[in-house]
């Protein structure tokens, strides 16, 4: 065995870094509206100069670990880079806009808000992205719900359920995709161990919508926007047949039968292009650039060509730097033992499985609103307990589910975190006025928290050797 070279942190030590990197982050997101790319490299420096001249560690160590930790998250990058693929040729191929065209039908004037939620959670599934679901079809629906007569904050926060239901539980997703990665097991064990806590918690809020959606029932409903929208998609393409929902049905049909996740996507991204071959006509050049740059349409309909213009491999991009970005640093704190420093500080009086998820919900919360950055508050705390779950013999997908619970759905109740500026300026709504009823976001933590008190579906590394490898140097080798 190799010597080891550094010695052990103390908790003053390693909150150099951490401290460090709020500093920057605040500094470059807050008050000169740059992304937290630098602001990350910064925190990563910082770490290195305390790790080799106040812990005494080698350089060459140091950049070792940040490599190692790169190359674990090497499958969720990839993952990533294919969803822009696949996002670009679902586009092209009309099956996205046909998802949203037939989600778009159920809107119902009697039960609004429980329409917006679903409207959003179809849109935001089909396109893994709960900020163009807001940005496009929830502008749609806020003029309506305000057109008759419902609360601002309690439109507003039901089209955020919606849309971060289906961002939160969508392949297609980012967060989706990062969330495993950080702690170690595979996209669709994600996803499946997800819905226990998430189904329930959307029931949960349809019923206290419909409740409540009651009181505006009969009034009269202008649906021009949406009927915009609608009219603006079949025109767009030769078809809007639902035969185009087979390329999901394909998707999940894998799911199901556990393929892996990357050869799954590419059966989806080749369905994709197939159907746009085949039933949009599309010509190979324009599906290549939809696949490499991303679709971009060109309606002459603002608000659907603002939902339509995404997708593609180099949108992919920024995602991916920052998390490479990200693990680098998440690479030092663990390799000079800074991460494990903080979270045993943060566990001391966490006692069990519950304790040891609630402690990891509110680091997240924490994180989000102190470094105001919803991938930060996944990487971070994915970072720092993931061998903590490791030692207590938890399985790595209950730490994966409690990122998303926390750090996910926190991210737009925080005004000062980016998801939370960002419904503010899209939607014109401060979080202080629609928290209180993004009922999604408050309900899931709490549902997911009170399964575990019950003990439903504990989930332990031993109960369940055949999903995930952990190898002595830490590597996570996922079985599915």
């Amino acid at each position: 065995m190799k010597e080891q070279s550094g010695r052990k942190a103390t908790l003053f030590e390693a909150m150099i870094p951490i401290i460090a990197l709020m500093l920057f982050l605040g500094v470059g997101i807050f008050m000169y509206g740059a992304s937290p790319h630098v602001p990350l490299v910064g925190a990563t420096a910082v770490a290195g100069i305390v790790g080799v001249y106040r812990l005494g560690f080698k350089w060459k160590d140091l950049e070792t670990s940040m490599f190692d930790s790169i190359k674990m998250a090497m499958q969720a990058i990839l993952i990533i880079m294919i969803i822009g693929i696949l996002i670009g040729t679902w586009i092209v191929s009309g099956v996205v806009p046909c998802m949203i065209y037939w989600g778009l039908k159920i809107l119902s004037p009697n039960i609004f808000l429980v329409a917006a939620v679903l409207v959003c959670a179809v849109v935001s599934l089909a396109t893994g992205s709960s900020w163009s679901t807001m940005g496009t079809v929830g502008v749609a629906l806020l003029g309506i719900g305000q057109s008759l007569g419902i609360p601002i904050g309690l439109v507003v926060g039901s089209i955020i359920s919606g849309a971060y239901f289906g961002d939160k539980i969508s392949p297609l997703s980012d967060t989706t995709n990062l969330a495993p990665a950080m702690a170690g097991t595979d996209l669709f064990t994600h996803i499946k161990y997800m819905l226990y806590s998430t189904i329930p918690s959307l029931i949960i809020c349809l019923v206290i919508y419909g409740i409540i959606g009651m009181k505006y029932s009969g009034q009269a409903l202008d649906v021009s926007q949406i009927e915009l929208i609608r009219s603006t998609l079949l025109s767009s393409f030769n078809t809007l047949s639902p035969v185009l929902l087979l390329a999901p049905v394909i998707v999940i049909g894998l799911v199901v039968f556990k393929v892996p996740a990357i050869p799954g996507l590419l059966v989806g991204a080749v369905t994709g292009i197939l159907f746009a071959i085949f039933l949009q006509g599309q010509s190979i050049g324009v599906i290549l650039e939809s696949a490499q740059n991303g679709y971009m349409s060109q309606t002459g309909v603002a608000i659907v060509d603002d939902l339509l213009s995404k997708g593609g491999l180099m949108n992919m991009m920024s995602t991916v730097s920052m998390t490479i970005c990200a693990l680098s640093l998440g690479g030092i704190l663990e390799k000079t033992g800074m991460l494990e420093v903080v979270a045993s500080s943060l566990l001391r009086f966490a006692k069990g499985v519950f304790g040891t998820v609630f402690c990891t919900m509110i680091t997240c919360f924490f994180t989000n609103a102190i470094a105001g950055e919803q991938y930060l508050s996944i990487v971070i705390p994915g970072r720092m307990y993931s061998k903590e779950y490791e030692k207590r013999g938890i399985h790595p997908k209950m730490l994966s589910r409690a990122l998303e619970d926390s750090g996910t759905l926190s991210s737009p109740l925080v005004p000062w975190n980016t998801c939370g500026a960002y419904i503010a300026g899209t939607l014109g709504v401060s979080a202080f006025v629609y928290a209180p009823y993004a009922l999604l976001n408050i309900i899931n933590p709490i549902v997911s928290l009170i399964l575990i008190a019950c003990k439903f579906k504990i989930a332990k590394i031993d109960d369940e050797p055949e999903t995930c490898l952990n190898l002595n140097n830490g590597e996570t080798i996922n079985l599915v």
